[in-house]
């Protein structure tokens, strides 16, 4: 494999994972109108999203073995012009029923990024971690980009906008990305010197069953934070966003932004990390700094509640490129892509119900308070989990 391919995977992956956290973010700040334009509570329209964000982790295991079977690459080109087309769809949505199965099919669509991109991408590389942390700090960057454009798009123009543009800019690299494959400038032909780390089968059944119910916590952890987040905002922070002064959602959008890019900073640290240290301490660091940060968020107001949020969204965040790179530690080559799959249907499938309760708990509380404490629970969980781990006499994952 030469470095040139090497490199414009790794950049097609990190602008896809951008891409693919763009979807609900946007909804998460666009929230905040369509409650007045469609006459809808808070929890009603962050419903409208439960249906797509359950796919969007639900498709994971069918698209990665797809990407297996067949090709990485094509599943890719497929992922960029689902998402982008269903995106410029949304825009068009004129009831709230025609907006919910928009973002269904955007779903949809995007679950094939998660197993497939990551999968093809630790194909692709030698160092594994820091490409995960890198790749990680995109994904982070999704949400920051989402919630700028939707607050400028929406107050510039209309909520529509919001959804259209960034559609048709992830159908237009989907083109550019089908050229280059067929021009095989990037394919999906695995590194021939990839070493896979031989773990014992008793070491891969219980990594498999501890990841299985932390990875479900990570995930509820951040569903629930995004569409908690702009509104937490716009509540608590009124005095620094301007929302409900006769200002429009942009302050809103610039904090929700703010937040995730100092995560994504984190994401590329623990990534390099992930090569040097042992995994499975990381992972239960990234835990630990969640709990206490949590249950002060249930709390705080003013400037305390951003510094606050700020370092339980990065602890957050953190545990991710971890949690990749144990994936791709205990997963066989030749299973990759679905056994990213079966991680993000509970990521992002299971986990996608986050949004329902978070919007329930508001509704019914009128607050964040208790939220917050039963995602500290989650993180003790998690913490706990981490424990059970098997110690690693190694770190293996990049192959020098």
């Amino acid at each position: 494999m030469s470095e040139q391919s090497a490199k414009y995977s790794l950049a097609f992956s990190c602008i896809g994972h951008t891409f693919a956290h763009l979807m609900a973010p946007i909804f998460f700040v666009v929230a905040l109108t369509l409650e007045t334009e469609m006459g809808l509570t808070h929890g009603e329209v962050v419903s409208l999203i439960v249906l797509g964000n359950v796919l969007y982790g639900v498709g994971a295991p069918l698209a990665g073995w797809l990407a297996d079977k067949w090709s990485a690459a094509g599943m890719m080109s497929l992922y960029y012009f689902g998402v982008g087309s269903g995106m410029m769809l949304t825009s068009y949505a004129q009831t709230p029923l025609q907006l919910a199965g928009c973002l269904t099919v955007t779903g949809l669509f995007g679950s094939i990024y998660h197993p497939v991109g990551f999968a093809w991408l630790v194909s692709q590389v030698k160092k594994r971690g820091a490409a995960l942390g890198l790749n990680g700090v995109f994904g982070t960057v999704g949400p920051s980009v989402a919630a700028l454009s939707a607050g400028f798009l929406t107050d510039t123009f209309s909520w529509r906008a919001a959804f259209f543009v960034p559609g048709f800019l992830i159908f237009a690299t989907g083109i550019l990305f089908f050229i280059m494959t067929k021009r095989d400038i990037i394919h999906d032909r695995p590194m021939a010197d990839e070493v896979h780390h031989k773990a014992e089968r008793g070491e891969i059944v219980r990594a498999i069953l501890v990841l299985a119910v932390t990875m479900l916590c990570t995930g509820l952890i951040y569903q629930t934070l995004s569409p908690a987040l702009p509104k937490l905002f716009s509540d608590r922070l009124a005095e620094l966003t301007g929302y409900g002064t006769g200002q429009g959602v942009l302050g809103v959008g610039m904090l929700v932004a703010a937040v995730y890019i100092v995560a994504g900073g984190m994401q590329l640290i623990v990534g390099r990390m992930c090569d040097r240290y042992p995994l499975k301490w990381l992972y239960i660091g990234a835990y630990f700094v969640q709990i206490p940060f949590l249950v002060l968020a249930s709390q705080m107001g003013g400037a305390v509640l951003l510094v606050v949020v700020f370092i339980m969204v990065s602890g957050n965040q953190a545990s991710l490129p971890v949690e990749n790179s144990l994936v791709a530690r205990y997963a066989p080559p030749n299973w990759r892509a679905l056994a990213f799959g079966l991680k993000f249907i509970l990521a992002f499938g299971v986990s996608g119900l986050g949004v329902l309760l978070e919007g329930k708990i508001y509704d019914l509380t009128g607050g964040f308070d208790w939220l917050f404490i039963i995602l500290a629970c989650l993180a003790v969980v998690g913490f706990c989990g981490g424990w059970l781990l098997p110690n690693e006499r190694r770190a293996p994952i990049a192959a020098e």
